[in-house]
């Protein structure tokens, strides 16, 4: 068995990784928005599309965190991000790296490899399906 076969035993743990990784950030977009926490994103009351966004952020970053309903919220998110990109930085320029849309893009696309792959190890989706 080589290395890298034996490396696949891990990957329930590095899917786990990847999920509880990404919702963290994920959840500091949305404090960032509705706290200002670690820092403010915006200033004055949020437009009505900010605050479902930030609400997006915050409580389906929760449930991505914990595993709770991982694919169809993870699908959610991806679609979420998706409509930011296009909506918020696609206008500004053509490439990724030049309107800020690089977070959104790489958010878009994990959200729609772990609706794929599922929550991985460590989740409650994962204990619920095996009770």
């Amino acid at each position: 068995m080589s290395s890298f076969e034996r490396l696949s035993a891990y990957q329930p743990y590095a899917l786990a990784a990847l999920r509880v990784i990404t919702a963290l950030l994920f959840i500091e977009h949305g404090t960032m928005k509705l706290f200002a926490f670690p820092a403010a994103q915006m200033e004055g009351p949020l437009p009505p599309l900010m605050l479902v966004a930030a609400l997006l952020e915050v409580v389906g970053g929760l449930m991505v965190l914990i595993g709770l309903f991982t694919r169809p919220v993870a699908f959610i998110l991806s679609g979420q991000m998706a409509v930011a990109y296009f909506m918020a930085h696609g206008p500004k320029a053509f490439w990724p790296a030049l309107n800020g849309g690089d977070a959104a893009i790489l958010f878009c696309f994990i959200f729609l490899f772990i609706f794929f792959a599922g929550a991985g190890a460590l989740s409650i989706d994962q204990r619920k399906a095996a009770a």
